[in-house]
């Protein structure tokens, strides 16, 4: 590990130490934070595997539904049909917080009341099947998009908080206690030759004292 370039004083150990108590501390708040935001990921990833496979399956048989319709009539007949919506929606977006990151929330709001706008007498059952079909999941569909975009979004920031994480862990918190070891070491060699250097001065004027007597 590195050494930090700094000049070995008790000022500087002071300094260090009080450093490597907040690298410590700071690595355990963003430790805790990333296992908050992985417990929430994968609430929300639950849920999201859940819906889409409830989807995936409704959206199968609507899709033949419409494939059958497609094979009774032409696609210039199909494109006529589907001109006009049958129900109107409204959406109105928001936002919640979850470890302080905005997720967000989109509220659906629909006309329950499906209208077919297109003459039930020149179109096959089907069509008309797989179009009620899609109208009825067009609200989860909506829920399905807000679960995705939080989840694109917190596994965003608990890759860039595992990588803080990393880098106070294995490259920070060692270093920092390598320089207080460093330290330490040149300020006990320097205290040892203090030490040494005062026996050896007590030697001389004791000798020189030895010597006038």
């Amino acid at each position: 590990m590195a050494i930090m370039q700094i000049n070995p004083t008790r000022m500087e150990l002071t300094r260090v130490k009080k450093q490597l108590s907040i690298s410590l501390r700071g690595h355990k708040l963003l430790k805790d934070k990333q296992d908050e935001m992985i417990r929430q990921f994968m609430l929300i990833i639950k849920e999201t595997k859940k819906l889409r496979e409830e989807i995936d399956k409704e959206l199968l048989i609507i899709n033949r539904q419409y494939q059958k319709a497609r094979i009774k009539i032409s696609n210039e007949a199909i494109d006529e049909a589907l001109l006009v919506p049958t129900k109107s929606s409204h959406f109105k977006t928001s936002s919640k917080n979850i470890m302080n990151l905005s997720v967000p929330i989109i509220e659906y709001e629909e006309n329950k009341e499906i209208d077919l706008t297109y003459s039930l007498s020149f179109t096959p059952i089907e069509l008309d099947e797989a179009i009620i079909g899609l109208s009825q999941l067009q609200s989860r569909l909506v829920k399905l998009a807000e679960l995705e975009k939080s989840c694109d979004i917190l596994a965003d920031e608990i890759e860039k908080t595992r990588r803080r994480v990393n880098a106070i862990e294995y490259i920070m918190i060692p270093n920092l206690k390598d320089t207080v070891k460093y330290i330490s070491q040149k300020l006990d060699d320097a205290e040892r030759s203090n030490i040494i250097r005062l026996m050896k001065s007590k030697e001389i004027i004791l000798a020189k004292q030895l010597k006038n007597q």
